[in-house]
C-alpha cells in the first residue's frame, strides 16, 4: 500500500485502473486576489500553509489555510500532524460546505493512513443537500470506493464508483465503467440478484443487472444476445448502454463447443485403474442423466501411452477430447505436435494426417509449465488450489494474524507456500506458518507456536526466585486471529485437542479452519463432536448431502472421500464441455458446478471455489 499520496484536481487514470488509491486533488492554484484561496489544489509545504495560516486575520482564509497545511502534512505521510491540524479548527470551523467537507474528507484521509477503515467509512458522510464544486465530489466518491475496496466490500465499492462517474469527463468516466466491470466479476450470480432492484441509483443497479445477465446467459450466445438487449432498451442512458464491456462483447462473438463425439482418455487398466474407474463412473452417470442420444461417449486407455489414445480417439472422430488424468500423460500430451485426422471416403482409402488442427480438450490435471492454447483447459483436484482458496476465504472473513500449522510433509508444504504467497498478495504481510512432526513432536510444535512453552519458562523463573511460591497459570498469545491447520486426519484428531487445551484461560479461543485432506472419513457422530466449531472446505456435493450423494453411498459404500470427488470430477469434466469457450472469454462467469464455483484464467487453468462448513453439536453444517 502506498503511504504517501499527493493530490491531483480530478482521477487519474493510471492510478485507478490500478488500485482506485488517487483520493485527492491537484491542479494548478487558482488565485483571483490574495486572500482568494482555492481548496484544490495543495501546492506549498505544510509549515508554508500552517505560516500564511498564523498571518491571516481572515476567519475563513484562515481555515482554508489550517486545511491546506492539513492535506499537505498527509502527502507528506504525517498523519499525526494533520489530524492535530484539523482538530484545531473542528469546533469553530467556518460553517460552509466547501471548508466542512474538506474537513470531513481530510479527517477520513487520516483515519486511512493509520489503517482504522470502517470508522474513516463512518466518517466520509457528506449530507444530500450539500452543493460543493465536482472536484469536491470526486474526491469523496473516490475515497469512498477505495476504503470499501480495502475492508473487501466489492458491491459497496462499485455503489461509490457508478456515483463517481458522473463527475469525470467522458475519458477519466471510461477507465471509472471499465474498473467497475472488474470489480463486479468475482461477485457471484446470487449475491447480484439481492441488488439488482437498487432504485435508489438506477446506474448502479443497471451495472448490476448487467453483470447478472452475462455470468447467467454466457453459456448460450442467443439468450446472452436476447437478454442484452432487453436490458439496453430498459437502460437507454446507461454508460454501458453504448459500448458493452470488452470481454462481454467477445463472448458475445465466442462459439460454444457443441460436439456430438467425446473421447475420454483414462489409465482404465494397470495400477491407476480404480482412480480412472471413479472418474468414469461419475463421467458416465453425467451422461446417463443428460440422455442426449445425439452425443457420442467413448473411453480410451492410456495405460499402454497418452499419445496412442489420443490418435486412436482422433482417428475414431473425435471432436473433443476429456483428459488425461495423470500430470505424466498430460505432459507426453503437451510435447506432442497437434494433429487431427481426416477419416478415409471409403474403406480402401488411407487414413491422412493433418497437422496444426487441435481438438478442443479438458485436461483432468495441471502441470507446471504448458504451452497455452485457445482450445486447451486444465480441470484439476489440487490442494495447492484449495490452499489458495482458504487465503481468499480467511481474508473474506476479515482475519489479519492467521497462524498456519501445518503437516511437514511435500503436500502439507506445498499448501504452505501456496497460501502464503496467494496471503501476501492480499495484505502485502506473510503468513506465520509451524511446521509439525508426528508423534510427541506435535504436541511441542503447537505449545511453541501458541507461545506457551515461554510462558511456562517465565513462570518457572519467577517461581524460581519468588518465596513463598506463587501459583500461576500459563498464558497462550494474543497477537492471532485464526488457526489454519493443513494436515491428514488422522493428524486432526491429536492437533486439534492439542489447540484446544494450550489455549488459556485468558485467551478467548481464535477460529479454526482447515483443509478437506482433514475431513474425517464416515458419520461417526463421537468424532465429529470433538471438532465441534471448526471450519473446513470442501465441494459443494459432499459439504450438503443430496439424493446423489445418498445414492453414491449406496452404490459404493466403501468409497472414500476422496474417491467421491474424483466422481464428482468426473460429472462435472462433462457438464463442463458446452459451457468452457464461453466461461475463457468471459472471465467473470463462474459455473456453479458440483466440485465447486467454478471460473476459467485466460491461460486455460480452471479456478475451483470450495464451499465451507463447520461442525455443530456433532454435524458439519454448511456455512
Amino acid at each position: 500500500m502506498l503511504k504517501r499520496l499527493n493530490t491531483t484536481k480530478f482521477i487519474s487514470i493510471a492510478i485507478l485502473s490500478a488500485v482506485l488509491f488517487g483520493c485527492g486533488t491537484t491542479s494548478a492554484p487558482v488565485k483571483t486576489e490574495k486572500t482568494e484561496v482555492s481548496l484544490s489544489s495543495v501546492t506549498m509545504a505544510s509549515s508554508q500553509y500552517l505560516a500564511l495560516a498564523a498571518s491571516e486575520k481572515n476567519k475563513e482564509t484562515r481555515d482554508k489555510y489550517v486545511l491546506l497545511a492539513a492535506h499537505a502534512f498527509i502527502n507528506e505521510g504525517n498523519a499525526g500532524a494533520a489530524d492535530k491540524a484539523l482538530k484545531s479548527i473542528a469546533h469553530d470551523i467556518t460553517q460552509k460546505p466547501e471548508l466542512l467537507a474538506e474537513h470531513i474528507y481530510l479527517s477520513a484521509r487520516v483515519l486511512e493512513m493509520t489503517s482504522t477503515y470502517d470508522h474513516a467509512l463512518k466518517t466520509l458522510n457528506y449530507p444530500n443537500n450539500w452543493t460543493l464544486p465536482n472536484w469536491q465530489w470526486v474526491s469523496y466518491y473516490q475515497l469512498k470506493a477505495h476504503l470499501y475496496q480495502l475492508i473487501n466490500q466489492p458491491i459497496e465499492q462499485v455503489r461509490q464508483l457508478s456515483l463517481l462517474s458522473k463527475y469525470l469527463p467522458a475519458s477519466q468516466a471510461h477507465e471509472v465503467n471499465d474498473t467497475i466491470w472488474r470489480s463486479l466479476q468475482p461477485i457471484n450470480e446470487q449475491t447480484l440478484l439481492s441488488f439488482k432492484d437498487d432504485s435508489s441509483n438506477p446506474i448502479f443497479a443497471g451495472w448490476i443487472q448487467l453483470a447478472y445477465i452475462a455470468k447467467h446467459y454466457a453459456v448460450d450466445p442467443n439468450d446472452l444476445v436476447r437478454h442484452l438487449g432487453s436490458w439496453q432498451q430498459l437502460n437507454p442512458n446507461h454508460p454501458a448502454a453504448a459500448k458493452l464491456p470488452t470481454d462481454l462483447e467477445k463472448a458475445l462473438n465466442t462459439q460454444p463447443y457443441q460436439p456430438k463425439n467425446i473421447a475420454v482418455l483414462l489409465p482404465l487398466t494397470g495400477p491407476r485403474a480404480t482412480i480412472a474407474n471413479t472418474v468414469k463412473q461419475g463421467i458416465i452417470a453425467n451422461y446417463m442423466a443428460t440422455a442426449d442420444d445425439s452425443v457420442t461417449l467413448n473411453f480410451f486407455d492410456t495405460a499402454t501411452g497418452a499419445q496412442a489414445a489420443y490418435q486412436q480417439a482422433v482417428t475414431a472422430g473425435a471432436e473433443f477430447i476429456i483428459g488425461p488424468l495423470l500430470q505424466s500423460e498430460v505432459e507426453q500430451l503437451q510435447s506432442m505436435t497437434p494433429t487431427a485426422t481426416v477419416l478415409p471416403t471409403s474403406p480402401s482409402a488411407p487414413i491422412a494426417p493433418v497437422a496444426n488442427k487441435t481438438i478442443p480438450q479438458l485436461y483432468l490435471n495441471h502441470i507446471d509449465t504448458f504451452t497455452t492454447d485457445p482450445d486447451k483447459f486444465f480441470f484439476a483436484l489440487s490442494p495447492t488450489d484449495e490452499a489458495i482458496d482458504a487465503a481468499q476465504r480467511l481474508y473474506n472473513d476479515g482475519i489479519t494474524q492467521p497462524l498456519l500449522l501445518v503437516s511437514n510433509d511435500a503436500v502439507g508444504r506445498r499448501m504452505a507456500e501456496s497460501f502464503n504467497k496467494a496471503w501476501q498478495t492480499l495484505t502485502n504481510e506473510p503468513a506465520e506458518i509451524h511446521y509439525y512432526d508426528g508423534g510427541d513432536k506435535m504436541k511441542v510444535t503447537v505449545q511453541k507456536a501458541l507461545g506457551v512453552i515461554d510462558s511456562k519458562e517465565r513462570i518457572a523463573r519467577i517461581k524460581a526466585i519468588l518465596t513463598p511460591k506463587i501459583e500461576a497459570d500459563f498464558r497462550s498469545r494474543r497477537d492471532i486471529d485464526a488457526i489454519y491447520m493443513i494436515s491428514a486426519s488422522k493428524d486432526l484428531a491429536l492437533l486439534k485437542p492439542f489447540i484446544d487445551v494450550n489455549f488459556s484461560v485468558f485467551a478467548e479461543p481464535v477460529p479454526l479452519y482447515t483443509t478437506s485432506r482433514s475431513r474425517v472419513e464416515g458419520n461417526n457422530r463421537e468424532t465429529a463432536e470433538e471438532l465441534n466449531n471448526l471450519t473446513i472446505s470442501d465441494i459443494p456435493w459432499l459439504i450438503t448431502p443430496n439424493t446423489e450423494t445418498r445414492m453414491v453411498n449406496n452404490l459404493w459404500p466403501n468409497w472414500s472421500n476422496g474417491r467421491k470427488r474424483l466422481f464428482i470430477m468426473g460429472y462435472d469434466a462433462l457438464d463442463l464441455v458446452g459451457k468452457l469457450a464461453q466461461m475463457r472469454a468471459l472471465p467473470g462467469y463462474q459455473f456453479s458446478g458440483r466440485s465447486g464455483l467454478l471460473s476459467v484464467q485466460p491461460d486455460g487453468t480452471l479456478n475451483r471455489q470450495l464451499s465451507w462448513g463447520r461442525y455443530q453439536r456433532g454435524n458439519l453444517r454448511p456455512l
